[in-house]
Formats: C-alpha cells, structure tokens, sequence
C-alpha cells in the first residue's frame, strides 16, 4: 500500500489541489492522467490569424490586409494571409486581449530582432501595472541572444528559436499580453496564445516574472534575484544568465530565502550554486562544463569564450520549483552570493555580470516593479 501511495505522489501534476475543487479547470491542467476528464472549459487561441481568439473568426484575413499578402496572393483569404506581425521601434503591440475567466494554457512565439529589447508584459484583471515584465529572451531562459535548445516542463525553446512556455496564468476578468520594442529595427514575431474560458477556483493565484540585471555586481555584494514581494502565495522558478569574469569556478556562492519577515538570516539556505540547480561538483565532467537539460532544471547553455570579441564564459541556467515550491503567507526576498576562488583556499567575491528571472505566483495586489533597466543596461555586452 505504501508503495502505491507513492507512485501516485509522484504522477500527480501541478496544480492538483485547483483541479479537485471545480471540474471545469480540469480540463486546463497539464498532466497525462486527466485528459479522459469532460469539462466545462472552451478552448482558444490567439494568434496573427486571429487577434481576438472568437470562435469561428480564425483565418479571416483578406488579401492588402495582412502581412504575408504578397505570398498569399494565388490563393486568397483563408490561406496563411496573416501569420505574424511587424513591430515599428518604440511601438507597443497587444498581442493578446481577452475578457471573461479563464486561463492562458500555453504560449509560442518566434520573435525575431534583439531579444533583449523585446519587452513582454502580461497584466492580470484591471492591473494598470504589469504582473510580467521581462524582455522576452530572459523570460523564456535565452538570455544571451544565441538560441540553445531547452527542454523542461515550464519552457521549451525549439529548433529553430522557438520559445514555448506552459506556465498555467488563471485570471478571473481580463488578460492583456503586450510586446515593446525598444530596439532600433522594426521586429516581427509569430506567435499563439492557447487558453481556456473557465471558472477559476477562489484559492487560484496569479502568475508574475520579474527581471533584473547586476553589470558589475559591486565587491562584496550580494545579488538581489527578487524583493519586495507582498501576499501570499510561492515562488515557482528561477533563471540565471551568468557571465563569469574571472578564472577559475565561479558558482560557490549560496542562494536564500527570505520569507515572512526574516531578517538577517533566511528560512531557506542553499550550499552552492550548481547544488541549487540541480548540479553538483561546478556542473564539471573530465574538465568540461557539461550542458543538460531535466523537466525541472538544467544548464542548459554554456558559451565558449572568443579569444577577440568574447572574451568571458557566458551561462543559461533554470530551476523550477514545480514539486517543491516556496511557500511564502506575507513576503519573500530571494538572494545569491557570487564567489569564486583566491590564493590559500579563500573565497573570492566576484564582480560579474548577472542577469535573473524571478517566477511566482501571488495574491494580488502585487508590489510595484522596479523600474526596468534602461536599453544600455540591458544591451548584451
């Protein structure tokens, strides 16, 4: 009986407590074991080929209206007459405006251009700020602007440069999905919004992602991944894009969870960073950093220095908290040391280059952002 027990345990998906309390949101969870389920739920889908995501509008495009006309014109309407959009520099385009209940299921998309200048934002409900703001590379673990392959359960990135994310976002009366281009070149994106209009349990939370970047981090400080988080809820995942300055390992450094009011010292205390990630022994096989990718983390990038342009290590990693999230009831801070190693067997503090994605899900109202660094702040270099 035990072992059975167990065996269960560990086929249940994400987010059972929600799909036990209202049939309806069973058919918007991930998970093999439940698509027998009948529900309630309608499915939809935004895309380029139809913006508003109503049933039977899909494809509708005419010839002179949308941007793939010139390939479409043999054909005409209905046949791939609009499947992406352009984005002027500086313009903000919504991708995805939806009204009701429900939840986002699943996000594509392949933006082209900048990733670092390409800024997404999802606001929940009446929101006049954004619960996700975050350029889009960063938030879908590409920091870098090179693609690498991932692969896990929260965010997949395809051949060639396809971003995928299946981040369940319930919201109870509206969506707003915007994407701005604060790069020099128009950029175009294809893209789908797959989600479902349902009702949405009462204890379901909202879902956030907030970026920041540290270019130096000063001597003997202590990179800052989130703060300032206010309400209830857990934290889900973390990405790291990781440029290492200096010779030698530069991963010993410990990340902490501050939560419900600690002060100096936090409930949740790691002993390295590969130990957090998953990892172990600076991620190191006969010498070599050695990539790889697991549904829950991974390093899934690792960029070889340049001897003329590039000259530093530049790393991609994830960790998502989907078995073990961190549960907070009031407030949470979550930190990482950089160290490396000096002479004698001592500790090094570094001065890297650290770019991080925070996720969670809370109760809203949620804390103001800080504001997001500016285009040279952001800019890859």
């Amino acid at each position: 009986m035990r072992k059975f027990v167990l065996i269960l345990i560990l086929i249940v998906p994400f987010g059972i407590g929600l799909m036990a309390q209202n049939s309806a949101y069973n058919g918007m969870q991930n998970g093999l074991n439940n698509l027998y389920l009948l529900s309630n739920a309608k499915s939809r889908s935004i895309s380029p080929e139809n913006f508003t995501g109503e049933k039977g509008q899909g494809g509708m495009a005419k010839l002179g209206e949308g941007a793939a006309s010139d390939a479409a014109r043999d054909l005409g309407q209905g046949w791939k007459v609009n499947p992406y959009v352009n984005i002027a520099k500086g313009q903000t385009f919504t991708l995805a405006q939806i009204d009701g209940e429900g939840s986002i299921e699943h996000i594509w998309m392949t933006p082209t251009g900048n990733w670092r200048f390409s800024i997404l934002r999802i606001y929940w409900d009446d929101e006049k700020e954004p619960s996700v703001e975050c350029p889009v590379g960063d938030f879908f673990g590409m920091g870098w602007g090179q693609y690498s392959p991932l692969q896990s359960l929260a965010v997949c990135v395809n051949p060639g440069s396809a971003f995928n994310c299946y981040w369940q976002m319930p919201f109870r009366k509206k969506c707003k999905i915007t994407m701005e281009n604060i790069g020099d070149k128009p950029m175009s994106v294809y893209y789908q919004i797959d989600y479902s209009l349902t009702d949405v349990p009462q204890n379901a939370s909202y879902f956030h992602a907030q970026f920041r970047r540290t270019n130096p981090i000063k001597y003997k400080d202590v990179y800052t991944i989130v703060d300032q988080i206010k309400g209830k809820g857990q934290y889900v995942g973390t990405y790291l894009a990781w440029q290492s300055k200096n010779n030698g390992w530069w991963g010993e450094g410990e990340i902490k969870f501050f939560m419900d009011d600690d002060k100096t010292f936090p409930t949740i205390c790691g002993t390295g960073l590969e130990d957090y990630f998953c990892g172990s022994y600076n991620f190191d096989r006969n010498g070599k950093y050695t990539e790889f990718c697991s549904p829950y983390s991974g390093l899934h990038q690792v960029i070889l220095p340049d001897a003329a342009y590039h000259p530093s290590l530049r790393f991609g990693l994830y960790r998502w908290h989907i078995t073990d999230p961190i549960r907070f009831e009031n407030n949470l801070k979550v930190t990482i040391q950089a160290l490396g190693w000096r002479s004698g067997g001592r500790y090094l503090p570094l001065q890297d280059d650290v770019a991080s994605v925070a996720f969670w899900y809370q109760t809203e109202p949620h804390q103001p952002f800080p504001k997001l660094p500016s285009k040279d702040d952001l800019e890859v270099n």
